[in-house]
């Protein structure tokens, strides 16, 4: 994925009301941005970091700028760390059709945002005669907490508990299902689930991989220009 235009460093004055930043620009200008994450950011919302913005030319939208990336040292080094939770979607779509995830290659169309469930939406659905579906919810991971290990969720979700529940019940009907969890940074070599923040997240994971869910988990390389879904990584549940 390649960013529209080039993005603007400056560095981050606060994150606030979920869906806010104030960025101070390398020129000196504090602009307010929207930030794409419901997530706590944790780690990732120290005043003072660098932050990169894109700017939007649609003269309909509230906030023209938008905070896409910032950078963190998690003890590897410093990195880049797309929080921007609008990209993963489109992200493990062009890895799918690029033949990038060999796990769910050989699909003959590719569907998003399907209505499936309980007043849900499945965020990739893949289709092909004579096979199951495979129903593919993608999930953005940018918590570290220790060198090299990415976990998920970084703040309670009683949705993404939700999901796997669907999940499961997708494969209960007979279709193939797959939790995918992509880390947009590329400083971490294992994923995992952060119990400790929400156990009931862990327990439903638990429930859904005994139903036969599927759990893969990639890295991405980023930079100002754009974002990569790399390769695959180990995920330790």
């Amino acid at each position: 994925m390649r960013f529209s235009s080039p993005l603007v460093r400056g560095r981050l004055v606060r994150r606030y009301k979920r869906f806010l930043a104030d960025i101070e620009l390398d020129g000196g200008e504090v602009v307010t941005a929207h930030c794409a994450n419901p997530g706590s950011m944790l780690g990732l919302k120290d005043p003072g970091i660098a932050a990169w913005l894109s700017k939007s030319d649609n003269p309909n939208r509230k906030l023209a700028w938008s905070l896409e990336i910032v950078e963190v040292d998690a003890g590897h080094g410093p990195a880049l760390v797309g929080i921007n939770t609008g990209h993963p979607n489109r992200l493990v779509e062009e890895a799918i059709a690029a033949g990038a995830v060999p796990e769910l290659e050989g699909y003959a169309s590719l569907r998003r945002e399907v209505k499936y469930g309980k007043n849900s939406r499945i965020d990739i659905l893949l289709g092909d005669d004579g096979r199951p579906d495979c129903y593919v919810e993608v999930k953005n991971v940018h918590l570290v907490r220790e060198p090299g290990l990415a976990e998920f969720p970084d703040s309670v979700t009683a949705r993404g508990a939700k999901h796997l529940d669907e999940l499961a019940e997708m494969v209960r009907q007979g279709a193939r299902a797959t939790m995918f969890y992509l880390v947009q940074r590329g400083d971490t070599e294992t994923v995992a689930i952060a119990r400790d923040i929400d156990p009931a997240y862990g327990a439903a994971l638990d429930r859904a991989r005994e139903a036969g869910v599927e759990v893969l988990a990639y890295g991405c390389a980023i930079t100002a220009e754009g974002i990569d879904v790399t390769g695959a990584l180990p995920f330790r549940g």
